[in-house]
């Protein structure tokens, strides 16, 4: 699996993200001729690359030169582009959950209906450039999970569309909850609405380096040149390396909860397994004081473990997860289709190795036939095993 690295220890912003996927190797060329599906108005930008440095540290730097300084475009405007575009759609989706995440966070800082969240002149343009290009570099790149470091607050105070606000910009500060950042960089804003947002809608996780075969690093540089570190990005493409103990690797998330109703437990466990939770299941447990309570658990994969998290948080009284990467030594799976006396039936085969272990009907199969029919779901299942049992399955 292709996974991409953010070492953000200088900050990100949107140019630089672009810049640092662009020295990956993405053609400068490919990016001018995606982005044209987009259908913006003629010569409304111009796109450019150089080389320079930062702190003697070299980097490409991306530049955009907007001559659209006369349109105010509104969020949903500019979803309906992107969705409308001939664009491919892993890039759709990408550009998309970037801008709905920052949409999202401008309307909480400005108490507004996302609907009326709007981006100013050059901003909107620029913005639309850096998050699609995002989108697009990566998936010329075929990277299939993103993972960043911890991003620095900065400090001070930046200039903006709105007047003089502190840094982290209030857009910035919203994107950034839920992401490890950190305090170490100097004062400056390191990092603006457009980098957070890619951070907070594509990374799998932040603070941590994932284990990976490297292949390649791309630097982007930043506008500024701080004094305390180089201001680039970079950003480290390789191949996924296994770390976890055997097997398949999963994370186990759990919580105990004393005061939620079963009805309400059912649901979660419902939309945990809809949002793609690999398990789902309930241990009794004593709690302090003596309280009967439920542990709720579920398996997902690491890139999962944000959104699940938040799932239950929202549904049920706790405030809290406990996490940790477990490994599993699974089987080989598949469902096929097979005909029965009750008709075509799909059956899970297990295998090791090549070598079919057992075949049983899918519970949901038999749970239709019975419905179909009239008969107890029991006996169908008795009847499609008994069935497969005397041969009436082989191959």
């Amino acid at each position: 699996m292709t996974i991409i690295y953010f070492d953000c220890y200088a900050g990100i912003s949107g140019d630089m993200t672009v810049g640092a996927l662009l020295d990956l190797g993405v053609p400068l060329e490919h990016l001018q001729a995606e982005l044209a599906k987009l259908q913006l108005p003629p010569n409304s930008y111009v796109l450019s690359i150089s080389r320079t440095e930062r702190r003697h540290v070299g980097a490409l730097k991306f530049d955009v030169a907007v001559h659209d300084h006369h349109t105010h475009r509104h969020y949903g405007g500019i979803d309906a582009m992107i969705a409308g575009s001939s664009l491919p759609d892993p890039v759709k989706e990408r550009a998309r959950s970037i801008f709905r995440r920052l949409a999202e966070a401008e309307a909480r800082v400005h108490e507004a209906p996302l609907d009326e969240v709007h981006f100013h002149e050059v901003g909107a343009v620029d913005s639309i450039v850096d998050i699609v290009g995002t989108a697009i570099c990566l998936d010329y790149l075929g990277v299939e999970e993103v993972y960043a470091a911890a991003l620095p607050l900065g400090g001070g105070f930046v200039e903006t569309a709105h007047g003089r606000l502190p840094v982290p910009a209030p857009a910035t500060a919203e994107l950034l909850q839920g992401l490890a950042v950190h305090g170490e960089c100097g004062q400056g804003e390191r990092v603006t609405p457009t980098g957070a947002a890619i951070i907070a809608a594509l990374a799998a996780g932040t603070g941590h380096r994932p284990a990976m075969r490297l292949e390649r690093i791309g630097s982007g540089a930043g506008g500024k040149d701080f004094s305390d570190c180089p201001n680039i990005l970079r950003a480290f493409l390789g191949t996924a390396e296994q770390e976890w103990c055997s097997g398949d690797g999963v994370v186990v998330a759990e919580t105990n909860i004393d005061d939620s109703t079963p009805e309400v437990l059912g649901y979660v466990m419902e939309r945990l397994l809809e949002e793609g939770a690999l398990d789902v299941f309930f241990s009794p447990v004593q709690m302090k004081k003596n309280r009967p309570a439920t542990q709720l658990s579920f398996l997902c994969r690491p890139q999962q473990l944000d959104s699940l998290a938040r799932l239950v948080l929202a549904e049920t009284s706790a405030i809290g997860l406990r996490h940790y990467p477990a490994g599993r030594i699974i089987l080989e799976r598949r469902v096929e289709e097979r005909q029965t006396p009750f008709g075509p039936v799909r059956f899970k085969l297990v295998f090791d190795n090549g070598l079919l272990l057992r075949a049983a009907p899918e519970y949901e199969e038999c749970r239709r036939i019975a419905r179909e029919r009239g008969i107890p779901c029991r006996e169908v299942m008795e009847q499609v095993v008994a069935w497969q049992r005397a041969g009436g399955g082989t191959q």
